[in-house]
């Protein structure tokens, strides 16, 4: 059975991580789709903590002893897919950053190539022009 205090606890939490994501998502400091997992997640709380009947049963049909423990768990497992969905996620991130990059650096070469021909061919229409003029 859960306590009042990690009833008040939960939903305070729960609020307070809400209203972060709120206030984030207004800030435009975070995009809607990263702070659904976040809302979701307050919201699964606030259920556990109002309907403890609910966190009772799933701790119970898990084997465990302790609705506290459940939560705790629940909570871990929960992380540790977000932790692995954002490796996921930055590591994308990363290979197309570096695609990216070579991009640049080829569309660089490629304007130095352009300019140094550009040189090139300017350089010999000046000097074509100046022998012509002095025979």
């Amino acid at each position: 059975m859960m306590t009042m205090t990690l009833r008040i606890l939960l939903i305070l939490v729960s609020v307070a991580t809400f209203l972060q994501m709120m206030r984030k998502i207004r800030q435009s400091k975070i995009q809607i789709e990263s702070a659904i997992f976040w809302i979701v997640l307050a919201l699964v709380l606030v259920a556990f903590s109002v309907f403890p009947s609910i966190a009772d049963f799933a701790a119970h049909c898990l084997g465990i002893y302790s609705t506290a423990n459940f939560l705790f768990l629940f909570a871990i497992f929960l992380l540790i897919v977000k932790v692995f969905n954002m490796t996921i996620h930055i590591s994308q991130l990363e290979t197309r950053i570096k695609e990216l990059v070579q991009q640049m650096a080829l569309d660089e070469m490629d304007r130095k190539d352009f300019a140094g021909q550009e040189k090139r061919v300017s350089g010999r229409e000046i000097s074509g022009g100046k022998n012509e003029e002095e025979g």
